[in-house]
């Protein structure tokens, strides 16, 4: 199919598919998935609480945000490696909007370095913010929604990195891989709660600042790899964490969903 025979990438028509829930996603402000998400979640009708470690970013995109959907978004700034940070801001959540529906765990930090060059600092801090951060803020959430005692949702952001290998990325791949082993084990752990954890699992999301992290010849090739010949746009990965957040996949649990078009 040639470009110009493409169809345009519009996001679906929202459903209120969120309708009633309160949903608070980590490192949603910027121009990635997160802030995406947050989006999206809004326009299917939930409570909002946006977190980023950048107040001033998150002040300013909450702004953006209640300009269109008011009351209904709030924002609490939040370190994921900060585990006081992340009870707290789950605490906020549920004194501003009552309680938690689903926790939409975004926050992840990478880089590329080889293991040659890796130093134990290098390697911890990502695995501080892409996998403990993310148990922090599951372990909080499934504490909160196991005491509220009716169900609930975890969605984790891991990666394809989590399945396959890529220079450079030996520590961001383990990271995600063990946030794919967090999502598979939690999930078991609260089923009987009715409580369900999922993840998706995106190759490539390109925005604006993609390039700030990535050389521009390693984007290309990545790009190259996938079927459609680019990178998902942030609403498309968006649209399948509200398929998971919400009743549509209520007999999911456990599972990583890979949002991606490019083939081993």
């Amino acid at each position: 199919m040639t470009a110009a025979a493409r169809p345009s990438r519009v996001p679906p028509a929202s459903r209120d598919l969120l309708a009633g829930k309160v949903v608070v996603i980590t490192a949603a402000a910027g121009a990635g998935i997160g802030s995406a998400t947050a989006r999206r979640c809004l326009a299917e009708g939930a409570s909002v609480v946006i977190s980023d470690q950048h107040p001033a970013r998150l002040a300013a995109y909450r702004e953006e945000l209640a300009g269109e959907h008011g009351d209904r978004v709030w924002a609490v700034p939040c370190d994921v490696t900060d585990g006081g940070a992340v009870t707290g801001l789950v605490a906020a959540a549920v004194d501003h909007f009552g309680r938690l529906d689903v926790m939409i765990n975004n926050a992840g930090l990478g880089g590329t370095s080889s293991v040659l060059e890796m130093t134990d600092a290098d390697w911890l801090r990502v695995l501080d913010v892409t996998l403990n951060g993310t148990f922090r803020c599951t372990r909080a959430a499934l504490r909160q929604m196991v005491a509220q005692g009716d169900g609930g949702a975890v969605v984790n952001n891991a990666s394809v990195l989590g399945w396959r290998a890529q220079e450079g990325q030996a520590h961001y791949a383990a990271a995600k891989a063990g946030v794919m082993a967090l999502t598979r084990c939690a999930a078991m752990d609260v089923a009987d709660y009715g409580i369900r954890v999922n993840a998706v699992a995106p190759s490539l999301a390109t925005h604006p600042f993609l390039t700030k992290v990535m050389s521009a010849d390693l984007l290309a090739e990545l790009e190259s790899r996938e079927a459609f010949g680019r990178g998902a746009e942030p609403w498309e990965v968006a649209t399948v964490i509200v398929f998971l957040a919400s009743d549509y996949s209520s007999y999911l649990t456990g599972e990583v969903i890979s949002v991606s078009s490019q083939h081993p």
